[in-house]
């Protein structure tokens, strides 16, 4: 065996004469697999998140196939596995509570297996983040394939983006100024093709923010999922795996605070979602980076929105990689001075190499830099004693009438207040008035629900009123938009001052300032904190007891706090 042999990782497994190894090679033997599959060859494992019940990855058998292709054309040996599939259209409370279990289950199949490097098939908002965050705490070589988004929605002559006219057209038929009929018939114009959502979602931010990290390869994030060219890419992919175990290209080279810092500037261009904020943080916190809230401040808030789609602007991801996609908007980073040049990526050149020749088409999907959507878009970080640990907005989504308010309190104390009550008439709540909503954060809900963008009052919406300041511990879908306060840190059930918010209480938001106040005294907080009672959850039992004890709050990326960290990819001991 070569020098090289040895070092494959995969050989502790299938190398040599022991008793283990025979075991090993036997067994996996009854597919079919001849003498030279354990030769020394790269092993590579292509993490499968397929699930029928989770729309966006139903096609994830198909491109495993073409990532196959890929991998033996470059002499390697795939082997597909499967790993938990976070449905975010149909997994309850929400995909956000598996998130952490999911990125459990990828790290410790990739240490438990016999894989030199790894293709991680992502799609679904919370697929991408988990099989990163697991591989990760793992360190081997891995590349990202996104899914890709579904083709246009169009219904009645408009586009159609989804999640996005979810809610408008759920508050226009609020309003009366559409049928349930007409309502119902956009659910099949909304979803027409294999992929994920085709806003500028959570699921279509996340593939850029891996394509802006380095870990695909170039174009990759946006490429439609039914278009000839995702297969090309799955298999160009699973090429480029076998070469990355040879190069010995970890993941750790890639995922770099530089590498970071570019993915926060190209989720302010894109006018990204701003689920990414917690998705990063959980990233860096795996690989050892140290990435906070101010980072995203910081680096994001010179930064315009160049990126003319929903739900920020009008168009949608097929438009988006018409025009020339991520290596377009990198490009533009690139030329105004934005970009780390020197990051590594998945093909092995710098970021600066991949993106210096990128072609933009048009100029109203892609704007010009100094013609931008918003100026200065990214996320905007604020802090008070209603979010001392700091709270986020996404100034692309808000209304700028309303960036800088003061408004009375109108206090849900859950969700189930908040629908209890929102459709009243009787409800004390007008256009001026700020909501706010309770027990939305990670612990509280459990999971960190999308809910932080609260539907409007039937009762102002009627007076054609679409958007108020609305406050929350939650999270919203990065297909919503509205000048909605999300990510409020600490949250209600961690003792967070957003516990203490009483209707009535005036509240001021300036986003320019960065500021979110409770105009209540220290010391009538104090007093309401000493009758306040915090949630007990020392004896729920299963996993979601175990992710309510440990769970880490929202400024800090919502991982549980023992999976922090990089535990390398440390060989099993052997199992007979």
């Amino acid at each position: 065996m070569s020098e090289k042999t040895h070092k494959r990782r995969s050989q502790a497994w299938f190398g040599g004469m022991t008793k283990d190894s025979f075991i090993h090679r036997s067994w996996m033997r009854n597919q079919g697999l001849p003498d030279d599959t354990f030769d020394g060859r790269p092993i590579i494992g292509i993490a499968q998140t397929f699930s029928e019940l989770t729309p966006c990855n139903a096609h994830f058998r198909e491109v495993a196939e073409h990532v196959k292709r890929g991998v033996l054309d470059a002499g390697g040996v795939p082997f597909e596995f499967p790993v938990f599939s976070c449905a975010e259209s149909n997994a309850r409370p929400t995909a956000m509570l598996f998130r952490n279990l999911a990125s459990m289950d990828v790290e410790e199949a990739i240490r438990g297996l016999p894989i030199d490097g790894v293709v991680l098939l992502t799609g679904c908002d919370k697929t991408t983040p988990s099989l990163v965050m697991g591989t990760a705490s793992c360190d081997v070589p891995a590349i990202v394939v996104p899914g890709g988004p579904m083709l246009n929605g169009r219904y009645r002559g408009e586009l159609v983006g989804s999640g996005t006219h979810v809610w408008k057209y759920d508050q226009m038929v609020k309003a009366g100024e559409m049928t349930p009929e007409e309502y119902m018939g956009a659910e099949a114009a909304m979803s027409r093709s294999k992929g994920h959502c085709m806003t500028m979602g959570t699921a279509s931010t996340m593939g850029a923010m891996v394509e802006a990290l380095g870990l695909t390869l170039p174009g990759a994030a946006a490429i439609p999922a039914v278009d000839s060219r995702h297969a090309l890419n799955a298999r160009l992919s699973g090429r480029r795996i076998v070469d990355m175990v040879e190069e010995d290209l970890k993941i750790s080279k890639i995922l770099t605070k530089e590498a970071f810092e570019n993915a926060i500037r190209a989720n302010g261009a894109i006018g990204g979602s701003t689920n990414a904020v917690v998705h990063l943080l959980a990233m860096a916190g795996r690989i050892g980076v140290d990435l906070t809230l101010d980072d995203w401040d910081r680096l994001g808030r010179d930064i315009p929105t160049i990126v003319n789609l929903m739900p920020s602007g009008k168009y949608l991801m097929e438009d988006f990689f018409y025009a020339g996609g991520v290596p377009a908007v990198m490009r533009a980073l690139l030329e105004n001075d934005k970009l780390h040049t020197s990051t590594i990526t998945a093909n092995g050149k710098t970021q600066a190499e991949n993106v210096k020749e990128a072609e933009r088409w048009g100029d109203d999907v892609i704007l010009d830099w100094d013609k931008p959507l918003v100026d200065s878009g990214g996320i905007a970080v604020l802090r008070g004693n209603l979010a001392t640990d700091g709270s986020i907005i996404k100034p692309s989504a808000a209304t700028p009438s309303l960036m800088k308010h003061r408004g009375r309190a109108v206090v849900f104390e859950d969700i189930e207040d908040y629908k209890a009550k929102i459709e009243d008439s009787d409800l004390d709540i007008d256009e001026t008035c700020v909501m706010v909503l309770k027990g939305a954060g990670p612990k509280g809900y459990p999971g960190f629900a999308e809910v932080g963008n609260m539907g409007l009052p039937p009762k102002v919406l009627q007076k054609g009123i679409t958007d108020m300041v609305r406050i929350s511990d939650g999270r919203m879908s990065g297909t919503a938009y509205g000048t909605v306060v999300l990510h409020c840190a600490p949250e209600a059930a961690a003792g967070g001052n957003i516990a203490l918010v009483r209707n009535g209480d005036m509240i001021s938001l300036d986003v320019e300032k960065r500021s979110l106040v409770l105009e209540v005294s220290d010391e009538e907080l104090a007093r309401r904190r000493a009758a306040w009672g915090a949630p007990d959850f020392s004896r729920e039992g299963g996993y979601q007891g175990l992710y309510r004890r440990t769970v880490m709050q929202a400024d800090t990326g919502c991982d549980l706090d023992f999976l922090v960290g990089c535990r390398g990819a440390e060989i099993p001991r052997e199992s007979h």
